[in-house]
């Protein structure tokens, strides 16, 4: 009776597994990631207009908060990335995050609203100069709203996507156990649409916001301008706790930083011993590492073969039980999660450039439009921070295209169901953006070039005769890079990761955009600092500035930041895997470096 009643138990538990993940949980987690983008796309896009026609500072000081604001955004993740992979899980990360972030609007929404909080407006017939900037306490508040919605971020960010690709890698594992390699492949090729159909509603949030909101924003108020976005973000939580029973959750196991950090110091201990020439030798245990291994161990490999020390016995190692003492053992499983890491972080770092690239586009690119004649018709001119629309279509376009037409032909040629692995996907995406930037500082000198001809060299509040749509081209080629660097990007990093570090892969993604915010911060204060005195580049006046030069340094720095992406690539080894079967038998799946560049089995 009692074996009848556990193997009732066992169907029913076996029952509700395959009613969770797959494609049924995209609708929510999905729905959850437009509103989430949609909130943060609404208020982030033009808040560059916001902090010098609202709060009166100056274009250098503005610019340098709102890339340290999204810098800060983009570093969080580590945080939140922490917390799910060490105790709390993905789902209730991304819950305690999007509160947190709701909070932030809430507070953004009454700095908007409240003219305590807020400076006065300019006398219609003073100068610029005689505008009254935000006072310290004012600021203050924008800056604790703009604090807790970084917090939202990095709940948020670093595990929406690790937990939508999650919902797919049971079915994967489940289809090889079987040895269904059909069916496995296909459910691979379903994790890889995934992570082009997560940037892709990304995209269609971020358009939506920059037509809709930043129109409200320009043209009916700050308040509804922030407002529509903090609803936004409450709908997102709702929708996403409704999907709550259909969702694989993974449980997390400990925190990987200190298992890391335990690798590192038993290597440290045993750095005078001598590394076997059997891998075989070192320690292993099944048992230990069950938790984090559920898609199979990783193998020994002969890089850094420093931290194998780490895995070598020696007496007092292993207790009287048969515990290991962590800090003086560690499997060689564990030693090849933080050589997993240490492989990958420098194709990683290649994309902290891209970002700095990317962030002018959110300040300097702002302000060449406000220049710029901005009419659609006779009365009606866009807003310049609506401009970004053409990277966001562009990159929606992109998406699809190759999703449609790029990987079938590619197909053809490789024979890779990718097309084309995310090495050479993430390759292409570098070189397009560096004819983005390239194409941003011949603009400029054609924007400048018209100012001067007509005499409006010392009028900045001037409108430019020469139509704001010059500047589409370089909206639109860094919407193509996106498509094809962010995508691969991503995905490298989750592949690559061990998969206990998944969300502190995604947060390594974000890392690369707070770092590059903050580089995009020195860049700017650094050029400002050696052109001071002498034809400032960066100053409030554009048109005396000299912003091509800007982007001509930019564009030197991606081109050098490509090659060095090339030889990072062709040194990089990809992390072997052993995989479980049913039988406990184990299958080596070796993933040699030979398969990054197009082999057979390599993982694209």
């Amino acid at each position: 009776m009692a074996t009848t009643t556990a193997e009732r138990d066992g169907v029913e538990e076996e029952q509700k597994k395959r009613k969770q993940g797959g494609f049924r949980t995209m609708p929510f987690i999905l729905a959850n990631e437009i509103c989430d983008r949609f909130a943060t796309a609404g208020f982030g896009a033009n808040l560059i207009t916001y902090l010098t026609q609202q709060l009166h500072l100056p274009l250098v000081e503005a610019s340098n908060t709102l890339t340290n604001f999204n810098g800060t955004s983009s570093l969080t993740p580590i945080l939140g990335a922490l917390a799910a992979d060490a105790f709390a899980g993905r789902f209730w990360t991304i819950i305690a995050g999007s509160v947190f972030y709701q909070l932030g609007m809430l507070a953004l929404v009454a700095s908007a609203l409240l003219p305590s909080l807020r400076p006065a407006p300019c006398a219609p017939t003073h100068g610029a100069a005689s505008c009254r900037r935000a006072t310290g306490w004012q600021l203050a508040v924008l800056y604790l709203a703009l604090l807790c919605t970084s917090l939202g971020s990095g709940g948020i960010r670093p595990c929406v996507v690790a937990f939508g690709a999650d919902q797919f890698d049971g079915q994967q594992q489940k289809q090889r156990q079987k040895g269904g390699g059909g069916a496995a492949a296909a459910a691979a090729g379903r994790k890889r649409s995934y992570f082009n159909l997560y940037f892709f509603t990304m995209g269609l949030a971020v358009l939506l916001a920059l037509t809709v909101v930043v129109y409200i924003q320009e043209n009916v108020g700050w308040g509804w301008g922030f407002g529509i976005p903090a609803i936004a973000m409450f709908v997102s939580i709702v929708v996403f706790v409704a999907g709550y029973p259909l969702y694989v959750r993974l449980k997390p196991g400990g925190s990987p930083f200190t298992r890391l950090a335990q690798v590192v110091a038993a290597a440290f201990r045993k750095r005078r011993a001598a590394v076997p020439e059997d891998p075989g030798m070192l320690y292993q245990d099944k048992e230990l590492d069950a938790l984090i291994s559920t898609n199979g161990r990783l193998l020994h490999t002969n890089q850094l073969t420093f931290f194998d020390r780490a895995a070598i016995v020696t007496p007092g190692d292993i207790a009287g039980s048969g515990e290991p003492d962590l800090w003086r053992l560690s499997t060689v499983h564990r030693v090849e999660e933080l050589k997993s890491i240490v492989r990958l972080l420098p194709i990683w770092s290649a994309g902290i450039l891209l970002a700095t690239a990317a962030s002018h586009n959110g300040t300097f690119t702002i302000q060449q439009a406000r220049t710029m004649d901005r009419h659609l018709t006779p009365r009606f001119e866009i807003p310049p921070a609506t401009m970004s629309i053409f990277t966001t279509v562009a990159m929606l376009a992109g998406l699809a295209l190759y999703d449609r037409a790029f990987v079938p032909l590619a197909r053809r040629v490789t024979g890779l169901p990718s097309g084309i692995t995310y090495f050479q996907r993430m390759a292409i995406g570098l070189g397009i953006s560096i004819l983005g930037v390239a194409s941003a500082a011949l603009v400029e000198v054609r924007r400048r070039g018209a100012a001067a001809d007509h005499g409006l060299l010392d009028s900045p509040a001037a409108v430019v005769p020469i139509s704001v749509f010059w500047l589409v081209p370089q909206y639109a080629v860094h919407g193509v890079a996106e498509a094809f660097s962010s995508v691969a990007h991503m995905e490298f990093l989750y592949d690559q990761a061990p998969e206990s570090m998944r969300s502190s892969a995604a947060a390594l993604f974000w890392l690369s955009s707070s770092l590059g915010n903050y580089m995009g911060t020195v860049l700017v204060t650094a050029v400002q600092r050696a052109t001071r005195g002498g034809g400032e580049w960066l100053q409030d006046n554009i048109n005396r500035g000299r912003l091509d030069c800007y982007y001509w340094l930019v564009t030197t720095l991606m081109v050098l930041n490509l090659g060095y992406y090339l030889v990072c690539f062709h040194f990089y080894t990809m992390k072997p895997l052993e995989v479980a079967e049913e039988d406990d038998d184990e299958k080596e799946c070796e993933l040699s470096s030979v398969h990054k560049n197009g082999g057979p089995g390599g993982l694209v």
